[in-house]
Protein backbone atom coordinates (compact mmCIF):
# COMPACT_ATOMS: atom_id res chain seq x y z
CA UNK A 1 0.00 0.00 0.00
CA UNK A 2 1.40 3.24 -1.34
CA UNK A 3 1.09 6.19 1.56
CA UNK A 4 -0.98 9.10 0.25
CA UNK A 5 -1.39 12.81 1.00
CA UNK A 6 -4.17 12.97 3.64
CA UNK A 7 -7.03 15.40 2.28
CA UNK A 8 -7.73 18.48 4.26
CA UNK A 9 -9.96 18.20 7.22
CA UNK A 10 -12.89 18.44 5.09
CA UNK A 11 -11.77 15.68 3.10
CA UNK A 12 -12.32 17.22 -0.45
CA UNK A 13 -9.12 19.40 -1.98
CA UNK A 14 -10.71 22.52 -3.38
CA UNK A 15 -9.19 23.38 -6.79
CA UNK A 16 -9.26 27.00 -8.35
CA UNK A 17 -7.42 26.24 -11.92
CA UNK A 18 -7.19 29.41 -13.85
CA UNK A 19 -5.99 29.60 -16.70
CA UNK A 20 -2.04 30.75 -18.39
CA UNK A 21 -1.34 31.81 -21.38
CA UNK A 22 1.85 31.31 -22.10
CA UNK A 23 2.31 32.28 -25.81
CA UNK A 24 -0.73 34.56 -27.66
CA UNK A 25 -0.59 37.22 -29.86
CA UNK A 26 -0.65 40.63 -28.12
CA UNK A 27 -3.94 43.04 -28.64
CA UNK A 28 -2.58 44.67 -31.57
CA UNK A 29 -1.43 41.50 -33.30
CA UNK A 30 1.66 43.16 -34.35
CA UNK A 31 3.70 41.02 -31.19
CA UNK A 32 3.64 37.71 -30.01
CA UNK A 33 3.17 37.72 -25.93
CA UNK A 34 4.81 35.40 -23.94
CA UNK A 35 5.31 35.15 -20.21
CA UNK A 36 8.88 35.51 -19.24
CA UNK A 37 9.73 32.27 -17.41
CA UNK A 38 13.08 33.09 -16.62
CA UNK A 39 11.90 35.78 -14.02
CA UNK A 40 9.56 33.13 -12.76
CA UNK A 41 8.46 32.53 -9.70
CA UNK A 42 9.46 36.07 -8.43
CA UNK A 43 8.18 37.97 -10.65
CA UNK A 44 5.09 37.81 -13.47
CA UNK A 45 6.53 39.76 -16.85
CA UNK A 46 4.73 39.62 -19.68
CA UNK A 47 7.02 40.49 -22.60
CA UNK A 48 6.17 41.11 -26.67
CA UNK A 49 8.56 39.79 -29.36
CA UNK A 50 8.05 42.13 -32.22
CA UNK A 51 11.49 41.45 -34.34
CA UNK A 52 13.30 37.83 -35.33
CA UNK A 53 15.82 38.91 -32.69
CA UNK A 54 13.52 39.33 -30.11
CA UNK A 55 12.15 35.72 -30.78
CA UNK A 56 15.43 34.11 -31.36
CA UNK A 57 16.53 35.47 -28.19
CA UNK A 58 13.17 34.70 -26.02
CA UNK A 59 13.79 31.10 -27.63
CA UNK A 60 17.14 30.60 -26.77
CA UNK A 61 17.56 32.25 -23.37
CA UNK A 62 14.20 30.15 -22.38
CA UNK A 63 11.65 32.83 -21.87
CA UNK A 64 9.70 30.94 -23.82
CA UNK A 65 10.48 26.91 -23.50
CA UNK A 66 8.47 23.63 -23.54
CA UNK A 67 8.43 21.90 -27.13
CA UNK A 68 5.07 23.12 -28.00
CA UNK A 69 5.00 26.47 -26.90
CA UNK A 70 8.21 26.97 -28.67
CA UNK A 71 6.50 25.25 -31.90
CA UNK A 72 4.35 28.06 -31.43
CA UNK A 73 5.99 30.73 -30.42
CA UNK A 74 8.06 30.40 -33.33
CA UNK A 75 5.28 29.89 -35.92
CA UNK A 76 3.54 33.58 -34.70
CA UNK A 77 7.05 34.51 -34.27
CA UNK A 78 7.91 34.07 -38.05
CA UNK A 79 4.91 36.07 -39.12
CA UNK A 80 5.89 39.22 -36.65
CA UNK A 81 8.86 39.54 -38.31
CA UNK A 82 8.16 39.66 -41.47
CA UNK A 83 5.99 42.41 -40.85
CA UNK A 84 7.75 44.93 -42.87
CA UNK A 85 7.54 42.54 -46.59
CA UNK A 86 4.22 43.36 -47.60
CA UNK A 87 4.48 45.59 -50.36
CA UNK A 88 7.76 43.30 -51.30
CA UNK A 89 7.34 41.32 -54.39
CA UNK A 90 6.58 37.78 -53.57
CA UNK A 91 10.22 36.16 -54.19
CA UNK A 92 11.72 38.30 -52.12
CA UNK A 93 9.22 37.27 -49.21
CA UNK A 94 9.98 34.15 -49.75
CA UNK A 95 13.59 34.67 -49.88
CA UNK A 96 13.43 36.36 -46.47
CA UNK A 97 10.84 33.82 -44.97
CA UNK A 98 13.76 31.04 -45.61
CA UNK A 99 16.14 33.34 -43.69
CA UNK A 100 14.17 33.94 -40.95
CA UNK A 101 12.30 30.46 -40.47
CA UNK A 102 16.47 28.88 -40.38
CA UNK A 103 17.02 30.82 -37.84
CA UNK A 104 14.32 30.42 -35.82
CA UNK A 105 14.74 26.91 -36.11
CA UNK A 106 18.04 26.65 -35.14
CA UNK A 107 17.94 28.45 -31.59
CA UNK A 108 16.58 24.85 -30.00
CA UNK A 109 18.16 21.87 -32.07
CA UNK A 110 16.13 18.73 -29.86
CA UNK A 111 12.51 19.72 -29.71
CA UNK A 112 10.90 18.50 -33.26
CA UNK A 113 7.58 20.81 -32.66
CA UNK A 114 9.78 24.07 -33.37
CA UNK A 115 10.75 22.73 -37.05
CA UNK A 116 7.55 21.60 -37.37
CA UNK A 117 5.20 24.69 -36.88
CA UNK A 118 7.86 26.90 -38.30
CA UNK A 119 8.11 25.22 -41.51
CA UNK A 120 4.25 24.53 -41.12
CA UNK A 121 4.26 28.48 -41.37
CA UNK A 122 6.59 29.21 -44.03
CA UNK A 123 4.97 26.63 -46.51
CA UNK A 124 2.30 28.90 -46.56
CA UNK A 125 4.19 31.12 -48.62
CA UNK A 126 5.01 28.88 -51.14
CA UNK A 127 1.31 28.50 -52.70
CA UNK A 128 0.29 30.32 -55.21
CA UNK A 129 -1.49 33.58 -53.47
CA UNK A 130 -0.53 36.25 -56.16
CA UNK A 131 1.36 38.57 -53.89
CA UNK A 132 3.41 39.06 -50.53
CA UNK A 133 0.69 40.50 -48.35
CA UNK A 134 -1.70 37.41 -48.97
CA UNK A 135 0.88 34.96 -48.50
CA UNK A 136 1.58 36.81 -45.16
CA UNK A 137 -2.14 36.91 -44.10
CA UNK A 138 -2.51 32.66 -45.18
CA UNK A 139 0.52 32.38 -42.36
CA UNK A 140 -0.89 33.96 -40.19
CA UNK A 141 -4.27 32.02 -40.66
CA UNK A 142 -2.06 29.06 -40.29
CA UNK A 143 -0.25 30.16 -36.68
CA UNK A 144 -3.77 31.06 -35.50
CA UNK A 145 -4.85 27.45 -36.24
CA UNK A 146 -1.94 25.71 -34.71
CA UNK A 147 -2.30 28.01 -32.25
CA UNK A 148 -5.92 26.87 -31.51
CA UNK A 149 -4.96 23.43 -32.27
CA UNK A 150 -2.40 23.17 -29.26
CA UNK A 151 -4.71 24.27 -26.39
CA UNK A 152 -7.26 21.37 -28.10
CA UNK A 153 -4.46 18.96 -28.36
CA UNK A 154 -3.58 19.69 -24.67
CA UNK A 155 -7.43 18.86 -23.51
CA UNK A 156 -7.11 15.35 -25.81
CA UNK A 157 -4.10 14.26 -24.12
CA UNK A 158 -5.70 15.57 -20.62
CA UNK A 159 -8.64 13.38 -21.53
CA UNK A 160 -7.25 10.21 -22.73
CA UNK A 161 -4.57 10.24 -19.86
CA UNK A 162 -6.34 11.45 -16.56
CA UNK A 163 -7.60 7.47 -16.39
CA UNK A 164 -4.59 6.55 -15.55
CA UNK A 165 -4.40 8.34 -12.30
CA UNK A 166 -6.64 6.98 -9.84
CA UNK A 167 -8.14 8.89 -6.94
CA UNK A 168 -5.30 9.46 -4.30
CA UNK A 169 -2.66 9.18 -6.76
CA UNK A 170 0.91 10.53 -6.39
CA UNK A 171 2.30 11.92 -9.73
CA UNK A 172 5.78 12.37 -10.54
CA UNK A 173 7.30 14.54 -12.45
CA UNK A 174 10.46 16.06 -14.19
CA UNK A 175 11.31 19.65 -15.77
CA UNK A 176 8.03 21.68 -16.75
CA UNK A 177 5.25 20.07 -19.36
CA UNK A 178 2.36 22.35 -17.90
CA UNK A 179 0.47 24.83 -19.35
CA UNK A 180 3.71 26.95 -18.97
CA UNK A 181 5.12 24.81 -22.09
CA UNK A 182 2.50 24.55 -23.89
CA UNK A 183 -0.68 26.94 -25.34
CA UNK A 184 -3.35 25.33 -23.47
CA UNK A 185 -2.97 22.81 -19.82
CA UNK A 186 0.05 21.09 -20.61
CA UNK A 187 0.59 17.90 -21.64
CA UNK A 188 2.23 15.82 -18.61
CA UNK A 189 0.21 17.75 -16.36
CA UNK A 190 -3.10 17.87 -18.59
CA UNK A 191 -4.10 14.58 -17.33
CA UNK A 192 -3.73 15.72 -13.52
CA UNK A 193 -5.41 18.66 -14.58
CA UNK A 194 -8.31 16.95 -15.99
CA UNK A 195 -8.43 14.34 -13.52
CA UNK A 196 -9.23 17.34 -10.51
CA UNK A 197 -11.98 18.89 -12.62
CA UNK A 198 -13.56 15.34 -12.42
CA UNK A 199 -13.44 15.23 -8.62
CA UNK A 200 -9.98 13.16 -8.06
CA UNK A 201 -7.68 14.01 -5.31
CA UNK A 202 -3.97 14.17 -7.03
CA UNK A 203 -0.74 14.71 -5.87
CA UNK A 204 2.33 15.72 -7.52
CA UNK A 205 6.32 15.51 -6.58
CA UNK A 206 8.08 17.40 -8.46
CA UNK A 207 11.58 17.35 -9.05
CA UNK A 208 13.62 20.42 -8.99
CA UNK A 209 15.58 19.62 -12.25
CA UNK A 210 18.68 21.10 -11.98
CA UNK A 211 20.29 23.16 -13.18
CA UNK A 212 17.67 25.54 -14.04
CA UNK A 213 14.86 24.14 -11.74
CA UNK A 214 12.07 24.06 -14.23
CA UNK A 215 10.25 21.84 -11.67
CA UNK A 216 11.17 23.90 -8.54
CA UNK A 217 10.39 27.24 -10.02
CA UNK A 218 7.57 26.78 -12.86
CA UNK A 219 5.28 23.41 -12.02
CA UNK A 220 5.17 24.03 -8.40
CA UNK A 221 4.59 27.70 -9.60
CA UNK A 222 1.30 26.82 -11.97
CA UNK A 223 0.33 23.58 -9.96
CA UNK A 224 0.05 25.67 -6.83
CA UNK A 225 -1.33 28.74 -8.40
CA UNK A 226 -4.22 25.90 -9.93
CA UNK A 227 -4.76 24.74 -6.27
CA UNK A 228 -3.21 21.08 -6.87
CA UNK A 229 -1.03 19.48 -3.72
CA UNK A 230 2.55 19.94 -5.32
CA UNK A 231 5.91 19.31 -3.36
CA UNK A 232 9.47 19.96 -4.30
CA UNK A 233 11.69 17.50 -4.13
CA UNK A 234 15.67 17.70 -4.97
CA UNK A 235 16.19 15.02 -8.30
CA UNK A 236 18.60 13.28 -6.44
CA UNK A 237 15.21 12.12 -3.80
CA UNK A 238 13.04 10.65 -6.47
CA UNK A 239 14.59 7.00 -6.42
CA UNK A 240 14.20 7.15 -2.53
CA UNK A 241 10.67 8.90 -3.31
CA UNK A 242 9.96 5.43 -4.77
CA UNK A 243 11.41 3.04 -2.59
CA UNK A 244 9.47 4.19 0.11
CA UNK A 245 6.25 3.81 -1.77
CA UNK A 246 5.07 7.56 -2.02
CA UNK A 247 5.13 7.63 -6.00
CA UNK A 248 2.11 6.00 -8.01
CA UNK A 249 3.33 6.43 -11.39
CA UNK A 250 5.89 8.91 -13.26
CA UNK A 251 4.61 10.97 -16.02
CA UNK A 252 6.85 13.36 -17.86
CA UNK A 253 6.86 15.03 -21.20
CA UNK A 254 9.35 15.02 -24.07
CA UNK A 255 11.21 16.99 -26.94
CA UNK A 256 11.11 14.67 -29.35
CA UNK A 257 9.92 10.80 -29.87
CA UNK A 258 11.43 8.57 -32.29
CA UNK A 259 10.09 6.13 -34.33
CA UNK A 260 10.37 3.36 -32.38
CA UNK A 261 9.40 5.14 -29.13
CA UNK A 262 13.03 6.49 -27.66
CA UNK A 263 11.96 9.49 -26.12
CA UNK A 264 14.18 13.14 -25.38
CA UNK A 265 13.24 14.89 -22.33
CA UNK A 266 14.77 17.22 -20.17
CA UNK A 267 17.99 15.88 -18.53
CA UNK A 268 17.49 13.82 -15.81
CA UNK A 269 14.20 11.63 -16.97
CA UNK A 270 16.79 8.63 -18.19
CA UNK A 271 17.48 7.84 -14.56
CA UNK A 272 13.87 8.48 -13.07
CA UNK A 273 12.69 5.72 -15.70
CA UNK A 274 16.09 3.33 -14.60
CA UNK A 275 14.42 3.65 -10.98
CA UNK A 276 10.64 3.15 -12.12
CA UNK A 277 11.45 0.07 -13.67
CA UNK A 278 13.27 -1.09 -10.45
CA UNK A 279 10.54 -0.23 -7.93
CA UNK A 280 7.92 -1.53 -10.48
CA UNK A 281 6.53 1.97 -11.06
CA UNK A 282 4.84 2.85 -14.53
CA UNK A 283 6.51 5.60 -16.39
CA UNK A 284 4.54 7.48 -18.61
CA UNK A 285 5.44 9.97 -21.62
CA UNK A 286 2.61 12.44 -22.61
CA UNK A 287 3.32 14.61 -25.71
CA UNK A 288 1.46 15.78 -29.16
CA UNK A 289 1.99 14.08 -32.76
CA UNK A 290 3.86 16.60 -33.70
CA UNK A 291 7.14 15.66 -31.34
CA UNK A 292 6.94 12.27 -32.86
CA UNK A 293 10.06 12.52 -35.52
CA UNK A 294 9.30 9.03 -37.63
CA UNK A 295 12.20 10.67 -40.15
CA UNK A 296 14.65 9.07 -36.80
CA UNK A 297 14.65 5.47 -35.99
CA UNK A 298 15.95 5.89 -33.05
CA UNK A 299 16.93 7.99 -29.79
CA UNK A 300 20.68 7.52 -31.16
CA UNK A 301 19.56 10.06 -34.13
CA UNK A 302 18.36 12.80 -31.69
CA UNK A 303 20.56 16.09 -31.50
CA UNK A 304 20.72 17.08 -27.92
CA UNK A 305 21.19 20.46 -27.57
CA UNK A 306 24.41 21.46 -25.21
CA UNK A 307 24.07 24.69 -22.95
CA UNK A 308 26.51 27.00 -21.58
CA UNK A 309 28.68 26.53 -18.66
CA UNK A 310 27.12 29.09 -16.30
CA UNK A 311 24.06 27.22 -16.37
CA UNK A 312 26.10 24.40 -14.11
CA UNK A 313 28.59 26.40 -12.76
CA UNK A 314 26.61 29.64 -11.52
CA UNK A 315 23.90 29.75 -8.62
CA UNK A 316 22.12 33.15 -8.36
CA UNK A 317 25.18 34.95 -9.91
CA UNK A 318 27.80 33.01 -7.33
CA UNK A 319 30.35 30.36 -9.14
CA UNK A 320 29.84 26.94 -7.62
CA UNK A 321 32.27 25.05 -9.57
CA UNK A 322 36.34 26.39 -9.79
CA UNK A 323 36.88 28.30 -12.97
CA UNK A 324 39.58 26.14 -13.99
CA UNK A 325 36.97 23.07 -13.90
CA UNK A 326 35.01 22.09 -17.04
CA UNK A 327 31.62 21.15 -16.95
CA UNK A 328 29.29 19.22 -18.77
CA UNK A 329 25.71 20.56 -19.56
CA UNK A 330 23.64 18.54 -22.06
CA UNK A 331 20.17 19.51 -21.79
CA UNK A 332 18.44 16.14 -22.38
CA UNK A 333 18.84 12.95 -22.39
CA UNK A 334 17.30 9.93 -24.37
CA UNK A 335 15.26 7.28 -22.80
CA UNK A 336 14.94 4.03 -24.49
CA UNK A 337 11.57 2.52 -25.29
CA UNK A 338 12.04 -0.51 -23.46
CA UNK A 339 11.90 1.91 -20.27
CA UNK A 340 7.93 3.67 -21.25
CA UNK A 341 4.76 1.78 -20.48
CA UNK A 342 2.55 4.06 -22.57
CA UNK A 343 2.78 7.11 -24.63
CA UNK A 344 -0.47 9.41 -24.00
CA UNK A 345 -0.92 11.46 -27.00
CA UNK A 346 -3.35 13.67 -28.80
CA UNK A 347 -4.04 10.45 -30.70
CA UNK A 348 -4.58 7.96 -28.14
CA UNK A 349 -2.70 6.21 -25.38
CA UNK A 350 0.27 3.86 -27.05
CA UNK A 351 1.71 0.82 -25.48
CA UNK A 352 4.96 -0.87 -26.90
CA UNK A 353 6.25 -2.14 -28.68
CA UNK A 354 6.22 1.34 -30.54
CA UNK A 355 6.34 2.10 -34.20
CA UNK A 356 5.55 5.57 -35.04
CA UNK A 357 5.10 6.12 -38.60
CA UNK A 358 4.78 9.05 -41.08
Amino acid sequence: MRRRVPPPPNGRYVYAVHPIQAVRWAPDCGAVRIIDQTALPERFIERDLRSLDDVCAAISSLAVRGAPAIGIAGAMGLVVSLGGFDDASLDALRARIAVHAHRIVGTRPTAANLAWAVNAVAAEAARPLGSAAAALRAMRDKADALLADDGAMCRRIGALGESLLADGACVLTHCNAGALATTGIGTALAPIYVAVERGRSVSVLACETRPLLQGARLTAWELSRAGVPVRVITDGAAAVAMRDGRVDLVMVGADRIAANGDVANKIGTYALALAARHHGIPFYVAAPTSTFDAAIASGAEIPIEQRGRGEVACIAGRAIVPNEVPVENPAFDVTPAELVTAIVSDRGVHHPPFRFDR
